[in-house]
């Protein structure tokens, strides 16, 4: 799944938009790399964004297989670091 879509399904950001714009603009790694919107992930990889105030990272456990899951649900798609 991209990276973009992974973030707006897991509730990570709000909307797709926002994450692609994150993306454009240079503050998400994948694994430590800026990644672009079309990057792959995979189970275990961990995505950091960096944000004014300090940077968050997150950890890739399932890949969703709807456009959105229930809030309730993240935990079991990703691990806060």
């Amino acid at each position: 799944m991209r990276v973009d879509k992974w973030l707006s399904a897991v509730n990570v950001v709000k909307r797709r938009t926002i994450a692609t714009d994150m993306l454009k603009s240079g503050v998400v790694y994948v694994n430590g790399m800026k990644a672009k919107a079309s990057k792959g992930l995979s189970i275990g990889d961990r995505v950091t964004i960096e944000y004014l105030k300090g940077a968050k990272s997150y950890e890739v456990l399932q890949i969703p297989t709807s456009k959105t899951i229930p809030k309730s649900q993240k935990e079991e798609y990703v691990k806060e670091l």
